[in-house]
């Protein structure tokens, strides 16, 4: 696994959300999210609207922690990337995070579930 500093935990509010664009092979933003004091890595792109999910609400939906597509309403399960409810069909991809003190890490070259 390669680890890369993405931002600082202080960067990103909890709950929410925080777009880091990426230069190289992958992804093009992930979003780096918190949530009860927890912390995830998810493709940001919507699967089925292709908007950037750092603009959606970060919440729980039926008990798992979602970040939810602000332009039609689907919700993504931060921990595996699947669609918790329509209109989306499609996981998006999910990371390993590390923290380290205030550094957030995470390895955007291997996908969890992959």
């Amino acid at each position: 696994m390669a680890f890369a500093r993405l931002c600082s935990l202080a960067d990103v509010k909890d709950p929410g959300a925080l777009r880091v664009e990426l230069d190289g092979n992958g992804p093009e933003a992930i979003a780096v999210v918190r949530f009860a004091g927890e912390v995830f890595a998810i493709e940001d792109v919507c699967s089925h609207a292709e908007v950037a999910l750092s603009e959606g609400d970060v919440e729980e939906f039926k008990g798992a922690p979602t970040i939810e597509c602000w332009l039609h309403g689907s919700c993504f399960d931060l921990t595996s990337g699947r669609p918790t409810n329509l209109p989306a069909t499609e996981p998006v991809p999910v990371y390993p995070v590390r923290v380290d003190g205030d550094d957030v890490f995470v390895d955007v070259d291997t996908p969890i579930g992959t």
